[in-house]
């Protein structure tokens, strides 16, 4: 998947240097070392080209980095998250360019992973987005790596804890200039995907100079108008997904659901744009869009691509055994380096603790 986990690695990545190339995967190689992937390569690529610290990317990108590779797209260096990658076989992917002195490492954004996202989408269990408690959320956390007995501390479910600081780290904070078309559009826009993307390209090109601003809709709002177990992203998680996506200017965090006359006066907006999805009415019935309709403003965009969430989720219960055997497999290859590490460290200590009494 492509998820605000990897846009905030991104982000961190691009910190460390001027010029950021981003390679990625083919299919094939996930589901050599990984399990089955869940976006597709061509929608992997177009979806990370349109994060905005991304300046350009290498398609069919190798499995493991070689120093070949970085001298080929002329890279100083490369970065990745201080989880553990391995082969197939259980080997460090880095461990080439990092005895070379040239590997950088970013932190992990905790709470959120493509397993515990594949995991919501199994489960779709309300518990994600309200009562963390719940023992819906217990049983979860318990089975999700069933037949682990002990649970890896780079797999399983963990909770995103939003702070002001990654709000500000991913917002643009750059305010509508003079001569700017100020486009609001709204919606959930929840497990951000290519469906997403498609569309806010093509709002961006409604104007020479787009200011888009995304109004997202708080969860309960989403629950009443989406149903089932929606959203799978908690406001937080789509807040930043949102924002890392280069079509996007601001953010209205919780907007609410019906476009209405303080909102487009406050924002001074000149265009207000929906997809071809249904729109559903508001609680009392009424058209969400009838005041922007009334200034003739609205416009419905057609992106070209009818991918929904709903549809992501249907690829994940598709394949549910495989992804299920995936999670598992990965949980058990980290945990047994996760022990061999521990080993080593334990062997080290009593190895320094020789020394010292031999010393003495």
């Amino acid at each position: 998947m492509v998820h605000y986990g990897h846009s905030n690695q991104l982000r961190q990545a691009k910190s460390m240097g001027d010029y950021l190339i981003v390679g990625v995967h083919t299919d094939a190689e996930i589901s050599k070392h990984k399990g089955p992937p869940v976006f597709t390569q061509e929608e992997r690529y177009k979806m990370v080209r349109a994060i905005k610290w991304v300046d350009e990317i290498v398609e069919g990108a190798p499995y493991v980095t070689t120093l070949e590779t970085l001298d080929k797209y002329n890279c100083d260096s490369c970065v990745h998250g201080d989880d553990i990658t391995l082969t197939v076989d259980g080997k460090d992917t880095y461990a080439e360019v990092k005895s070379a002195g040239r590997y950088r490492e970013c932190k992990r954004t905790q709470g959120v992973s493509t397993t515990d996202l594949v995991g919501r989408m199994l489960l779709m269990t309300k518990a994600h987005h309200s009562n963390m408690v719940s023992s819906h959320y217990q049983l979860h956390t318990d089975n999700f790596g069933k037949g682990a007995t002990v649970h890896s501390p780079w797999t399983g479910v963990s909770q995103f804890l939003q702070t002001s600081q990654k709000i500000i780290q991913f917002a643009s904070g750059k305010e509508p200039q003079p001569g700017d078309t100020i486009i609001y559009v709204a919606g959930a826009f929840d497990l951000f995907h290519i469906g997403h993307v498609d569309f806010l390209e093509m709002v961006y090109k409604q104007a020479e100079r787009a200011y888009v601003i995304v109004g997202l809709h708080f969860d309960q709002e989403v629950n009443r108008y989406k149903g089932k177990n929606y959203p799978i992203m908690n406001i937080h998680e789509r807040t930043l997904s949102v924002l890392a996506c280069r079509y996007v200017s601001e953010v209205v965090i919780g907007a609410p659901y019906t476009v209405g006359k303080d909102l487009l006066d406050h924002f001074k907006v000149d265009l207000v744009c929906h997809g071809k999805t249904e729109v559903f009415p508001d609680k009392d019935g009424v058209d969400p869009y009838a005041e922007p309709r009334r200034r003739g403003i609205f416009r419905t965009i057609d992106s070209g691509n009818s991918l929904t969430t709903d549809d992501i989720v249907q690829r994940i219960i598709a394949n549910r055994l495989q992804y299920e055997a995936r999670n598992q497999k990965k949980e058990a290859k980290e945990m047994a380096v996760f022990e061999a590490m521990k080993r080593r460290e334990h062997q080290q200590q009593q190895e320094a603790q020789q020394d010292e009494a031999v010393a003495h």
